[in-house]
C-alpha cells in the first residue's frame, strides 16, 4: 500500500512542480525584502552601526536564499521523476 502512494507521489506533472516552486520562491522574496528594509532603516536610524548591520544582513540574506535553493532542488527532483 504505501509503495503505491509513494510511486503516486513521486509521479508529478513537471508543470505543477513548476507552480509549487513559484509558490515556494514567494516566501524567500518577502524574507530577502524585509531583511534589507530593516538594515536600510537600522542603517538611516544609527549610521555608525552600518558596518554591524550590513553584516547581519548578508548572513541572514545567505540563510533566506538557502530555502529558495532547496525549492529548486526539490523542484527538479518532481520534474525529473
Amino acid at each position: 500500500m504505501s509503495d503505491t502512494v509513494l510511486a503516486q507521489a513521486a509521479n508529478i506533472n513537471p508543470g505543477l512542480a513548476a507552480i509549487g516552486y513559484g509558490l515556494g520562491a514567494i516566501g524567500p522574496g518577502i524574507g530577502v525584502g524585509l531583511i534589507f528594509a530593516a538594515v536600510i532603516n537600522g542603517s538611516a536610524r544609527q549610521p555608525e552601526a552600518s558596518g554591524k548591520l550590513q553584516t547581519i544582513g548578508y548572513s541572514t540574506f545567505v540563510l533566506t536564499e538557502v530555502l529558495a535553493l532547496i525549492g529548486i532542488v526539490i523542484y527538479f527532483i518532481a520534474s525529473l521523476s
